[in-house]
């Protein structure tokens, strides 16, 4: 007998096994296994995947990219820092431009020109 998983989520799907593209900051990491719900395409993955995706990121340089800053002012203007790994994956160095703009109220988009 198969007993069927309700989905957490929206509580009227059913979880059903299949696998996952992951990608973090736009890099490809690969497919995993995860439960699927069939209603709202949530998808859940087990600590085993998750060991292997953390691996992986972590194998291509990008495990611990996000970094929490602090905006300071310099002059009349404020100043956010790169750090020093975020340069590097970007590959930003001093003396590129940058357009830098809003895409709503709460996130800014910055674009290596």
């Amino acid at each position: 007998m198969v007993i069927e998983m309700k989905c957490p989520i929206c509580e009227k799907g059913n979880l059903r096994k299949g696998e996952v593209e992951e990608e973090m900051f736009g890099v490809a990491l690969g497919k995993f296994p995860a439960e699927i719900c069939n209603k709202c395409g949530e998808s859940f993955i087990d600590e085993e995947a998750m060991e292997k995706i953390e691996h992986k990121a972590k194998e291509l340089g990008i495990w611990g990219l996000a970094e929490k800053l602090k905006v300071v002012k310099s002059g009349n203007s404020l100043v956010v820092r790169i750090p020093a790994k975020i340069a590097r994956f970007l590959d930003v160095r001093a003396g590129n431009e940058v357009l830098l703009y809003p895409e709503g109220k709460k996130k800014a988009v910055f674009e290596i020109t």
